[in-house]
């Protein structure tokens, strides 16, 4: 990637007047000076025949970067196979749907610990992660929010280290609150990034992919997204992080005021 792109998970809110659809949506986002979609395949694909030319010709005409999502309904490391090969059905399923529209990485939780230990899972969920069939588009494991589901980014580095398809989508906010609130100073989030960049290279680094939000949690870890102004998300550190180690990639902003904070992101990110 050639620069960091900013850009928001769903559909915009706009005035709350009007109701967008992803054509009109990427018009929009476009228009105020946003980058990026991370398109919702969370509970269902929502690219269709209807209206995928429309998605495919509008992405093209503004250039504009595209993502998706995946099924919520993911667990790699599921005691029973048929559990299994249906999360790696909806990942290739979501995977095909996004190269259909142009759009380039699949996001997703690869799975939970349940009554593994996190070693048993790891190596249960890289078994199923090497059988996925690869036809362009790339999967991003995604940090998780919660001690209980696995997805530390020391453990999808590893996977992204061993799994030449697999790249990694950092969820600091999630990191955040997975900790309890770790996430304090410049320090820590230049601490993850020197770890991705020592493990996967800089060519990881020149080709993020990221979350930002807001975030309430507890000692159980992630609870809700929050504005950045109603949360102790320190994103302005992170930002100069970003800075500092030349990221680049796509910033998705998953706040619940959307495209107002994906362009307050984007603002004082150029002004570092």
């Amino acid at each position: 990637m050639e620069k960091l792109l900013f850009g928001i998970s769903g559909l915009p809110i706009g005035d709350g007047k009007n109701k967008f659809t992803y054509k009109t949506g990427i018009e929009y986002l476009h228009s105020i000076g946003l980058d990026a979609m991370e398109l919702p395949f969370v509970r269902s694909i929502n690219v269709t025949e209807k209206n995928r030319q429309s998605i495919l010709d509008i992405k093209n005409e503004k250039n504009f970067y595209l993502s998706a999502h995946g099924s919520y309904f993911i667990n790699l490391n599921a005691i029973e196979e048929e559990k299994r090969e249906k999360s790696k059905e909806r990942i290739e399923n979501g995977a095909n749907a996004l190269k259909s529209v142009g759009g380039r990485s699949l996001v997703f939780h690869p799975g939970y610990y349940l009554d593994s230990t996190n070693e048993e899972a790891f190596n249960n969920i890289k078994e199923e992660l090497e059988s996925l069939s690869y036809d362009g588009v790339d999967f991003r494991l995604e940090t998780t929010g919660k001690p209980t589901q696995f997805g530390s980014y020391d453990e999808l580095v590893r996977l992204c280290k061993d799994i030449p398809t697999c790249k990694i989508c950092v969820d600091f906010s999630h990191v955040h609150a997975r900790g309890n609130g770790i996430l304090k100073d410049y320090d820590d989030f230049a601490k993850i990034l020197d770890h991705i960049g020592t493990e996967l290279g800089d060519e990881a680094i020149k080709d993020m992919h990221i979350h930002l939000s807001g975030i309430a949690y507890t000692i159980k870890g992630e609870k809700n997204h929050l504005p950045f102004e109603e949360s102790d998300f320190n994103y302005k550190a992170c930002l100069k992080a970003f800075v500092n180690f030349n990221v680049k990639g796509c910033v998705i902003c998953e706040s619940p005021i959307l495209e107002n904070d994906a362009l307050m992101l984007k603002k004082i990110y150029e002004s570092l």
